[in-house]
């Protein structure tokens, strides 16, 4: 390499190591500190006023609906559907028949079974008529006996035939008691042929919430036909943890949104309240009853329930962003009185509700800083946008 091409190379390496220096002297100076918000400059920030009034702790916990009670219909007896006389949907009231099976072997053993009865009490009668002969008969050898005309064997002859004649009238009674019980038992068997909504309690009117079999199936004693619900009131089924456990109570207020009818709420009290927790999700169950006359709302429904846990009233309210912390403490700036600079309040943050909440602390009255925290400190002058303070004017005077 010449000597030419050597002093070219240690020109240039000198010329990018001199360019390279002024870049990073203009980078730093760049980069120096910037100057605060402090002293003389104004601050622009955005206020607020202080509100008063009451305001609510209220937690939404999502939920899904269950009917309030559930009948589900079986037969007693096995058989062949005859009628299904109602089906999803339909209204059923208490007692009404919903099924009809197959009776034609149920007919003939009544009517078997009061044919048997007309026997018996036909042998019945039969009985305490030989009785009745049985006993004149007796009498008659009585008093023969005492005319010294009749037999002391003759008279053993008629008490021995009038004592069987008794016996035959008790069978005679006992077959006639048995055969009016195997012709009750045919007539229940009978009845259980028209399968009925036989709930105990609760509503009048019920609703079939699905349906197992159809008209012509046969089917065993006891298999499930329909599903029968109560949908008034409804029952909504919530989980809370132990954080809100505490503040639920029996009777509580407690209003319920769903999808299905968004711009409605549903008025629901607290029914019941689990005594204990899932151990896999440390979670109580919480049921609520819900109003529902119209039957708009169905069992498997997701809901949000809004319960309020604790409310006051009279206290100092600001908006949330208002809220700043310095030095480890949660506190706000207030605008003095002659709106030109600020001063830092230390303040106990207490219910939130949306971008309300609770705070409690001295001097806490005219209007709180609610953006632009970053660029003042206690004492510092600020400046209050003019549509901003219009804002705040009307909002004080409404």
């Amino acid at each position: 390499m010449s000597k030419l091409s050597k002093s070219l190379i240690i020109f240039l390496i000198c010329t990018l190591l001199i360019i390279g220096g002024m870049v990073s002297l203009r980078i730093k100076k760049n980069s120096g500190p910037k100057r605060s918000m402090t002293g003389n400059q104004l601050a622009p920030v955005e206020v607020a006023a202080f509100e008063t009034g009451p305001i609510e702790l209220q937690r939404i916990f999502s939920g899904e609906l269950e009917a309030m009670a559930e009948f589900v219909v079986a037969p007693k007896i096995s058989g062949r559907i005859e009628r299904m006389a109602v089906d999803l949907g339909d209204t059923v009231y208490r007692g009404q028949v919903v099924v009809e099976l197959d009776n034609d072997e149920y007919v003939h053993a009544v009517v078997q079974a009061e044919a048997e009865l007309t026997v018996a009490r036909a042998n019945r009668a039969e009985a305490a008529s030989a009785l009745e002969i049985a006993d004149r008969e007796l009498n008659r050898i009585q008093k023969l006996r005492k005319s010294g005309i009749a037999s002391e064997s003759q008279y053993d002859k008629a008490k021995a035939d009038q004592l069987a004649k008794s016996a035959q009238l008790k069978v005679a009674n006992a077959q006639v008691v048995k055969a009016e019980a195997f012709l009750a038992a045919a007539n229940i068997r009978l009845g259980y042929t028209r399968v009925t909504a036989g709930w105990s309690s609760g509503d009048t009117y019920r609703v079939v919430a699905e349906r197992f079999a159809d008209e012509g199936n046969t089917i065993a004693a006891n298999t499930d036909l329909l599903s029968i619900v109560e949908l008034d009131p409804i029952s909504a089924v919530i989980y809370v943890t132990e954080k809100d456990f505490g503040r639920l109570n029996t009777g509580q207020k407690v209003f319920l949104t769903t999808d299905a009818y968004p711009d409605e709420k549903f008025d629901g009290i607290i029914s019941r309240i689990a005594p204990v927790f899932r151990k896999a999700t440390r979670q109580a169950r919480v049921e609520l009853t819900v109003k529902n006359k119209d039957h708009r709302l169905k069992p498997g429904m997701f809901v949000r329930a809004a319960v309020v846990l604790d409310q006051v009233s009279d206290v100092t309210i600001v908006p949330f962003q208002a809220l700043t912390v310095r030095d480890g403490e949660t506190g706000l700036f207030v605008v003095s009185e002659n709106g030109k600079s600020v001063v830092w309040r230390t303040v106990k943050v207490g219910i939130r509700d949306g971008n309300r909440v609770q705070v409690e602390g001295k001097g806490l009255s005219g209007q709180v800083v609610t953006l632009g925290q970053q660029l003042v400190e206690d004492g510092s002058l600020i400046t209050i946008p003019e549509n901003k303070k219009e804002n705040v004017l009307s909002g004080q005077k409404g």
